[in-house]
């Protein structure tokens, strides 16, 4: 079994309502120590919606970093006070306009290890129905419609490059008809 580092000290640098950006002071087994940045979240939730023909329900959305269009899977972070599935329906009807009957965990990853402790949690939405709702200020979205097979295209393409959407469609991929 590895060893575990220990923290000797931690501290918040910058917290916004995303996220928090943390400096924690470690210690290595035989007496290294040094320090440790990293971001911490609530965690977020993932959702693939599947409507009843079996096609995925896809966005794509500006990503401001990158300075390009991304497709992905609704995405959103779990804010203080909601549970995983309940931030899922939020993310699925803002990004969407779908609601969902069914929301089925599949699992959960952890979107990029060395630099946050972030834990996304993963649902297949099924029991699809239309609903209204507006997304946040700073977001817009194009609704798209896929096949299993198109998606998997998509991946391959590099057209979906967004690692989260990646690792949840490996999460759910087999388990889709």
């Amino acid at each position: 079994m590895l060893k575990r580092w220990k923290q000797l000290s931690s501290r918040t640098v910058l917290k916004n309502p995303w996220w928090t950006y943390m400096l924690d002071q470690f210690q290595i087994p035989g007496g290294t120590s040094g320090e440790y940045n990293y971001v911490h979240t609530n965690g977020s939730s993932m959702v693939v919606p599947v409507l009843p023909d079996g096609r995925i329900i896809l966005v794509n959305q500006y990503r401001y970093l990158c300075d390009r269009e991304s497709i992905e899977l609704p995405c959103g972070g779990v804010k203080e006070g909601k549970s995983r599935e309940e931030m899922a329906r939020i993310e699925l009807t803002e990004e969407t306009g779908y609601r969902a009957a069914v929301m089925e965990p599949a699992g959960e990853f952890n979107p990029f290890n060395g630099v946050t402790d972030e834990m996304c949690s993963v649902f297949i939405a099924t029991g699809l129905e239309v609903s209204h709702a507006v997304p946040d200020a700073t977001e817009e979205f194009e609704v798209l419609m896929r096949t299993p097979a198109e998606v998997d295209a998509l991946i391959r393409s590099n057209t979906i490059w967004d690692g989260m959407t990646i690792a949840a469609w490996s999460l759910v991929r087999s388990r889709l008809r």
